[in-house]
């Protein structure tokens, strides 16, 4: 089974539909390029969690050239980070019998059922970015993604570095903003932040606090501001996105503290207004999560559609970067 994904199991998101439920938004794209089966486009349905971040935006973006590019007709559905919008895309995507259907769930269960009825119709499911947990692993064919629990190892060895770095002596007290719960990423990352922590710092570091902040920097705002009103010795923020991290500055600021000295930050994803706030001085490290799946999703979906087989798990290449890195990789940024 997969390391990061032991919840792994299935399924795959969709392109809205025209039965789609109302709270969904939708979005056909259809392209004129043809491929596989003599001539005729491929259909492929996405169904995205939503548009909770800079880095979900990123992802959708390239999903959406990825599919224009290679010819597909796409029908894409933002489920505006909802459950049932998911199921129901999926369901549409199904009536109307599209060719393949790619999701990245919101949640790690309940998708069992909608799963087993893309197979008895036959219609192959990918998952893109993010795992779930099934019964029976027949139900969908990969995951392109992250590996989220190495994201989370990632982001405590680099802590290890940011902390010597900035000479912190002490107890290290974490404050953990964790992303949406019962999703896979929030999930594997702190999963992954524990093994190390258990393994190398149990004397010396501790999470006196821990809470969703949804990914968002609402969220992240909202949620760092009542962890320094019930914890104000907090010396180290570990956030699960740089959105939630960027939210959070805004209320260490705040409270008259400097966000990268006073509480030294780590965050997840790489997204460009991360750069900035690490360029300036307010972000500690970055441990990357490439959000730019399009071009590797369409490569599966087409193999997937001409019945070639396909590894169970694709990995993405990603990188980590501390403060001092980030003006030079600014510019280069892509999302």
């Amino acid at each position: 089974m997969l390391s990061r994904r032991n919840f792994l199991t299935a399924a795959v998101g969709v392109a809205a539909a025209g039965g789609l439920a109302a709270c969904a938004k939708e979005d056909d794209g259809a392209s004129s390029s043809s491929s596989g089966d003599g001539g005729k486009a491929i259909t492929l349905g996405f169904s995205q969690v939503g548009s909770e971040s800079g880095w979900r935006s990123a992802n959708t973006d390239s999903v959406k050239a990825a599919a224009k590019e290679a010819g597909y007709t796409l029908k894409f559905s933002d489920a505006q980070q909802k459950q049932e919008n998911q199921i129901s895309a999926i369901r549409s995507y199904i009536t109307q019998g599209v060719d393949v259907i790619a999701f990245s769930p919101v949640v790690v269960t309940g998708w069992d059922a909608v799963l087993k009825e893309a197979k008895a119709k036959k219609i192959p499911v990918v998952l893109t970015d993010r795992s779930v947990e099934t019964s029976d692993e027949s139900l969908y064919v990969t995951l392109v993604g992250s590996d989220f629990t190495d994201e989370g190892r990632r982001a405590a060895k680099i802590l290890e570095k940011v902390i010597a770095k900035a000479g912190l002596k002490g107890a290290v007290k974490i404050a953990q903003l964790e992303g949406t719960t019962g999703a896979a990423p929030a999930i594997e990352r702190a999963k992954g932040f524990k093994e190390v922590m258990d393994a190398s710092h149990k004397d010396d570091w501790k999470v006196v606090v821990s809470q969703t902040g949804d990914f968002t920097r609402a969220g992240g705002k909202q949620v760092m501001a009542a962890f320094l009103t019930s914890n104000p010795d907090i010396n180290v923020l570990f956030a699960h996105n740089d959105d939630m991290a960027i939210g959070a500055i805004q209320s260490i600021e705040a409270a008259g503290k400097k966000p990268g000295k006073d509480i030294l930050i780590v965050s997840i994803d790489g997204v460009k207004d991360g750069f900035v706030a690490m360029s300036e001085g307010k972000i500690n490290a970055i441990v990357e999560c490439n959000p730019l799946l399009g071009p590797q999703l369409m490569d599966v979906v087409k193999k997937v559609k001409d019945g070639e087989t396909v590894e169970r798990w694709i990995k993405t290449e990603e990188g980590d970067f501390m403060q001092d890195q980030a003006a030079a990789a600014l510019p280069s940024r892509k999302y």
